[in-house]
């Protein structure tokens, strides 16, 4: 009888951790590397007014895991506290209502650290500012100080730290980010089937000896081989003869293109059982899709023109990867390969080499825009990983802000205009396309409801009435005053007297907090930069102010 011996017994299989248990459903969406992101993020919240919607983008913010966060908060806890924010209860009357919060929000997740502001030892925002480590971002809300305003303000352009202003009065609310500067989104989680990039039209030597190597006797091959070849390699074949048949030129035009599909379609075979070849299906339908020529994105294009002339910028691993990105985009009129290679019907050893194909050729451009990065000022610091994750997603990078739009300190150029400005120009194309809604079916416009709520964003003392309301928004932007629809919400806000609804608080929270989880992670893309929500119609709609 064999001896078994404990090296020959199978390795014992771990289940996934308590963490990842804990937070399965996430991980799905940020990965790991988003999860240490949040669990590393230090945030500050900035609560006045109302004080609702501040606690309820904490709640989302806590549940998925934040890693720290502290609340600064004057206000103590009075009787109408109670009937709009879910984390008071009748025991903390008359307590610090910072105190409060953070005790009852921390229970929601014991990973999550959290402090209160004003205390024994710190008495002031400034004092809480200066001695508190950075903040990874501040979220403040309205009605707020203009003395504290200023104090965030300077602290965000001091620290490139992201700012987001939250106002919720009765139904209508509204949140802005401003972002420090041009902010790039690399892993922007775009569509799986818009990632594709078989690069059929500029095919590299190893990818056209591959595809040669299985079409050299296309028409004696069996019937299964020939049904089993990979749409690629069948494109690639039928390429060659009509750039054979027309002048060394590809299908470029939607005609030529669909000519092309017909005479791919002619191929299959049909005088099978089957009645038809699936990978002929498969390559007929790719081929509008896929016969595109090698070009620049637009988002793409904006990273490469910004001048990013600020020091924190310049010494930015993003910005020392994208420019040789450039250098490479210069040298070969393209893109590194991506390197994914989409489902199709192949054998599986086919499909195996063919995939070895396209992921040595990504690694191999990859490799070589990390050559390029090394040898520039600074450039042995970036880590490789982040080379591969650019070139993976280099046709869907994303500059958030890249003319200043949200209001960052180091928007650069001719491009940046003051915030005053963005507004009336913004409200200008509002009001008119108003005009001509009924003829277009378009929604109307919220800028109404942002310019109302806007004039009533220091109101710390008392609401303000409806005419006071007006005259601010006059001069904001002069002549909005006499919009009928102005006028209704510069009522609606009049009538909400600074209350908050626990609904519509509710619901901008969570939007707030996704929109944060976003910026904190680097993922996905945020909004670019207010979001305005009327809960009488129930829609939102974002400006760029």
């Amino acid at each position: 009888m064999t001896e078994i011996v404990m090296s020959q017994t199978p390795p014992i299989l771990h289940g996934p951790s308590e963490k990842e248990r804990k937070y399965d459903r996430q991980l799905r969406l940020w990965a790991a590397s988003g999860q240490a992101a949040l669990e590393s993020a230090n945030l500050l919240l900035v609560n006045s007014g109302a004080g609702t919607v501040g606690a309820e983008t904490l709640k989302n913010l806590v549940l998925p895991g934040i890693g720290r966060f502290a609340i600064y908060d004057e206000a103590r806890v009075q009787e109408a506290d109670m009937g709009v924010n879910f984390f008071l209860d009748d025991s903390c009357l008359g307590q610090s209502r910072s105190q409060s919060l953070t005790e009852l929000i921390t229970e929601l997740n014991p990973d999550v650290q959290g402090a209160w502001y004003p205390n024994e030892g710190v008495q002031t925002l400034d004092s809480l500012l200066a001695d508190s480590p950075v903040f990874t971002a501040i979220l403040y809300t309205h009605p707020i100080r203009p003395d504290q305003l200023s104090q965030l303000e300077a602290y965000g352009q001091q620290h490139k730290t992201p700012l987001v202003a939250i106002h919720s009065a009765g139904l209508y609310s509204y949140f802005q980010i401003n972002l420090p500067g041009a902010f790039p989104i690399v892993d922007t989680h775009p569509d799986e089937t818009a990632t594709t990039d078989l690069r059929l039209l500029n095919p590299w030597p190893e990818l056209v000896a591959f595809a040669e190597g299985l079409t050299k006797d296309i028409d004696g091959l069996d019937n299964f081989e020939h049904g089993h070849l990979p749409y690629v390699v069948i494109l690639l074949h039928y390429l060659e003869q009509w750039k054979a048949a027309n002048d060394g030129n590809y299908p470029t035009t939607y005609k030529e293109k669909t000519d092309f599909r017909k005479v791919v379609q002619a191929a299959a075979r049909t005088d099978i059982p089957e009645g038809g070849e699936e990978n002929f299906d498969e390559a007929a339908a790719a081929v509008l899709k896929t016969l595109a020529p090698p070009s620049l994105p637009s988002g793409l294009k904006e990273v490469f023109e910004y001048e990013h002339s600020d020091p924190v910028e310049q010494r930015s691993g993003f910005w020392l990867i994208a420019d040789a990105v450039k250098q490479f985009y210069e040298k070969h009129q393209c893109l590194p390969l991506p390197g994914k290679l989409p489902d199709m019907k192949a054998q599986s050893k086919v499909y195996i080499q063919l995939q070895g194909i396209y992921k040595a050729k990504a690694r191999k451009d990859a490799a070589e825009i990390l050559q390029i990065v090394q040898a520039a000022p600074g450039g042995e610091r970036v880590d490789p990983a982040e080379v591969d994750l650019f070139c993976k997603n280099a046709a869907f990078v994303k500059l958030i802000n890249a003319t200043g739009g949200g209001g960052g300190a180091n928007s650069s150029g001719s491009n940046k205009i003051s915030r005053a400005d963005r507004l009336k120009s913004a409200a200008a194309l509002e009001f008119a396309n108003d005009e001509t809604a009924a003829l277009t079916l378009a929604p109307l416009s919220l800028m109404p409801i942002y310019l109302a709520l806007q004039a009533t964003s220091h109101a710390v003392d008392e609401p303000l009435a409806a005419d006071a309301i007006l005259a601010a928004v006059a001069e904001q932007v002069p002549g909005a005053e006499q919009y009928e629809r102005v006028v209704q919400a510069a009522r609606e806000v009049e009538r909400a007297a600074g209350g908050e609804l626990h609904n519509v608080s509710a619901l901008t929270g969570g939007m707030v907090a996704q929109e944060l989880i976003k910026i904190v992670t680097k993922q996905y893309i945020p909004i670019d930069n207010t979001c305005v929500y009327d809960g009488i119609a129930a829609r939102c709609q974002v400006l760029r102010l």
